[in-house]
């Protein structure tokens, strides 16, 4: 299970930014999940609920997401379709000569302070 790793970094990362800011506590924190990232909510929110436990400058955060939709970029026609609804192939000319241009970020979008 990759989200207990990705959990403890963005703790890490979460706890760094409060020193650097002199928080004292953290309320919630909001990251931006790609569509396509590979990371599960559901089994983030459980390595969450466990490991902020663990750390008093955490202890009681709440983690809220959103989600960035997977774009992807067709090079022969030019145009952006949902990556998740048709995959690799473009939906309007077909070709296979295409790129994600979004969805698969994961990113702290926002720390709220106590």
């Amino acid at each position: 299970m990759h989200e207990l790793g990705v959990v403890f970094h963005v703790i890490e990362s979460v706890e760094n930014i409060g020193k650097e800011n002199q928080l004292t506590k953290v309320a919630s924190v909001t990251l931006e999940v790609g569509e396509v990232s590979g990371v599960v909510p559901s089994y983030l929110t459980d390595c969450w609920k466990w490991a902020v436990e663990r750390s008093d400058f955490m202890k009681g955060a709440a983690l809220h997401f959103e989600k960035i939709p997977a774009v992807t970029f067709c090079e022969d026609c030019k145009e952006e379709y949902p990556t998740v609804k048709h995959g690799k192939t473009c939906p309007r000319c077909g070709s296979g000569n295409t790129y994600l241009l979004r969805g698969n970020e994961f990113v702290i979008k926002e720390i709220e302070a106590c």
